[in-house]
């Protein structure tokens, strides 16, 4: 067995010697206290805003349990529409240039008004950027286990990359890096660099909800709120209730994979086989952590956190160094009950959404398809056990 093999073995044995994991359970070994904050972000992570607790005027649903749900932290069934411009490279210098168009209102268009606003301004959403050239269709993930990514060490995402594919496997991968230069590992196209800002990201851009580290109201197309239509004072949440938020997602455990049969055990050697293991890599580390829970811990992530290129077919927007065709490897988590696949829910399969892959993918694509029908059950019997 390959020491990947090994290490998944031992990793299921273990998972069922313990009590198994459901999804929205938090991680096991947290103190009494880090249970009671899990417990009580809960409370702020199911929240209903309305306008007179900070919702809108713009925003996409009125809490982030409506988009992660069932359970809470889960997928919705909820789709987005981002927006950005992407400047491709003319033959010499100067490089390709991403625009987030935020002097329009991108790269997250709210999909819904308040009463104030549509009365003042006679919209329903906020306008599409009109300098846009791409537009990005958005499904909810599960934020399972986000905690536990937060803190693999940038040494091992970057000890994955490949971007000059010296191995010759047709698998490059890099890292995308937030405007600062750090590693990015969250989002769609792993932009944003730590839970921490992601999590306070999204108050804002999808209720307009500001914070304290997000204390700018989104704005209409680009253009200042008018008064008068936003009756909550900034910030509209408080720290106690960020950082409580932050602490339930942050505790949410990876669920236990469910029992594979010999057909699943089968289809988990395949999946490596075929290549589909070097981007959505099975077992990561996190490193350092003052929650001893989430310290040096192994666990199955399926993701290395770098970008790779997966073809025309599935290009859509640019989100900092990553090309319309880039997309952050998505880690497998709660496969068992999605009904919708890839980053826009194009896929009702995981079989067709395996067939969907392109670009560095195409390899590992090529071979599920000449697999027989039976290995390629094998392999979606095994994905649907994640």
């Amino acid at each position: 067995m390959t020491r990947h093999r090994v290490a998944i073995a031992l990793l299921f044995f273990a998972a069922g010697c313990e009590k198994p994991l459901k999804p929205g359970d938090p991680v096991p070994k947290l103190t009494k206290e880090q249970r009671d904050r899990f417990a009580r972000g809960k409370v702020v992570f199911d929240s209903v805003f309305t306008p007179e607790t900070g919702l809108g005027p713009l925003f996409n649903q009125d809490a982030c349990g409506e988009c992660h749900e069932d359970p809470a932290g889960g997928r919705g069934d909820e789709v987005e529409v981002h927006a950005t411009a992407f400047h491709a490279s003319p033959p010499n210098p100067p490089p390709a240039v991403c625009d987030p168009l935020a002097q329009e209102g991108g790269p997250v268009i709210q999909l819904h008004t308040t009463p104030a606003l549509k009365q003042a301004l006679g919209i329903d959403q906020e306008p599409f950027p009109p300098s846009a050239t791409a537009r990005a269709m958005r499904t909810s993930p599960v934020i399972f286990g986000r905690g536990l990514l937060d803190l693999v060490p940038d040494t091992v995402i970057l000890s994955y990359a490949d971007p000059s594919d010296k191995n010759h496997d047709g698998v490059k991968g890099r890292p995308n890096r937030f405007v600062d230069g750090r590693i990015g590992r969250f989002g769609r196209k792993g932009f944003v660099p730590t839970l921490r800002e992601f999590n306070a990201g999204a108050f804002g851009a999808e209720m307009s909800v500001t914070n304290p580290e997000q204390p700018t109201e989104e704005t209409v197309g680009g253009k200042p709120i008018p008064a008068g239509v936003d009756p909550a004072t900034d910030p509209e949440l408080s720290q106690e209730a960020l950082d409580l938020t932050d602490d339930f997602v942050r505790f949410l455990a990876p669920p236990t994979p469910l029992k594979a049969g010999k057909d699943g055990r089968h289809g988990r050697d395949l999946f490596s086989q075929i290549g589909c293991a070097t981007c959505h890599r099975p077992l990561l580390r996190t490193g350092d952590s003052p929650v001893a829970a989430l310290k040096n811990r192994e666990f199955a992530a399926y993701t290395d956190l770098l970008l790779h290129d997966m073809g025309p077919d599935l290009a859509d927007i640019c989100v900092g160094l990553a090309t319309p065709a880039d997309f952050r490897t998505e880690p497998l988590l709660d496969l068992r009950g999605a009904e919708h696949f890839l980053h826009d829910g194009r896929a009702t399969s995981l079989e067709q959404a395996i067939e969907l892959h392109g670009g560095e993918a195409a390899g590992a694509r090529d071979r599920f398809k000449t697999l027989s029908e039976a290995d390629r059950a094998a392999v979606v019997a095994f994905l649907k056990s994640l």
